[in-house]
């Protein structure tokens, strides 16, 4: 027999959650339709409102039109970066230059889409983003801060320094077991395939000169493990 509804409803997954902030009215409408019946979805029409749900709520992915009232889609995201939330963000966008792209990247987005967009295509992305992006992720190294999803270091002064690719990803597994001392051997098969011992030691060296020394602790004769800076 079929099961109550009650306890069919009572055991279904939560949706998970989207902040979507975009200020055109025909084009919103059309989101939030296409998309409410796979996310739990708030709406915000500014910059300034989309920030204060980002640091109120705990989201799963977000999507940010560039071009808002007042606080740019940009300025947006660089603020949530800078509050350290690693939730994946989409960019919106009708500005498609290499430029624009480019800058939406840098301040911390993971994806960009430019309109007029196709809504599969939407849906795809912000599934990947939250199948590929562990959202929320944020590891604590000494009085630092490391979100691999955007690739960032944060200061205890809450500066926000960029990682490339390779980079974030050498933190992110020496971060996957802190007590762990990985020999070089170790780092190249699960970082650089391919490379070589001299490699980790170069990408080290541009980790620690990007951020502070202590990032990344030298263990003699045996290799590297998260540091304990301040």
């Amino acid at each position: 027999m079929p099961e109550p509804t009650s306890q069919a409803s009572a055991r279904r997954e939560p949706k998970p959650r989207l902040l979507y902030v975009e200020d055109e009215p025909a084009t919103a409408a059309m989101v939030v339709e296409v998309l409410s019946d796979e996310y739990e979805i708030d709406h915000a029409v500014t910059g300034d409102e989309g920030l204060t749900l980002a640091l109120r709520n705990r989201y799963d992915v977000m999507v940010f039109d560039r071009r808002l009232p007042g606080r740019s889609g940009v300025e947006l995201l660089a603020a949530v970066r800078t509050a350290r939330i690693a939730t994946p963000v989409l960019m919106l966008t009708a500005l498609g230059t290499v430029d624009d792209r480019v800058s939406g990247l840098d301040a911390g987005a993971d994806d960009y889409l430019v309109k007029p967009f196709d809504f599969a295509e939407l849906r795809a992305r912000l599934r990947a983003l939250r199948r590929g992006r562990g959202a929320g992720d944020r590891r604590e190294i000494g009085d630092w801060v490391f979100t691999p999803a955007s690739q960032a270091l944060y200061s205890p002064r809450d500066e926000r320094i960029t990682l490339t690719a390779a980079e974030s990803d050498l933190l992110e597994l020496l971060t996957s077991s802190p007590e762990h001392v990985f020999s070089r051997d170790e780092i190249v098969a699960a970082v650089f395939p391919g490379g070589s011992p001299p490699t980790v030691d170069s990408y080290v060296h541009y980790v620690r000169r990007k951020s502070t020394p202590e990032i990344i602790e030298t263990v003699r004769a045996r290799g590297y493990r998260a540091g304990t800076p301040r």
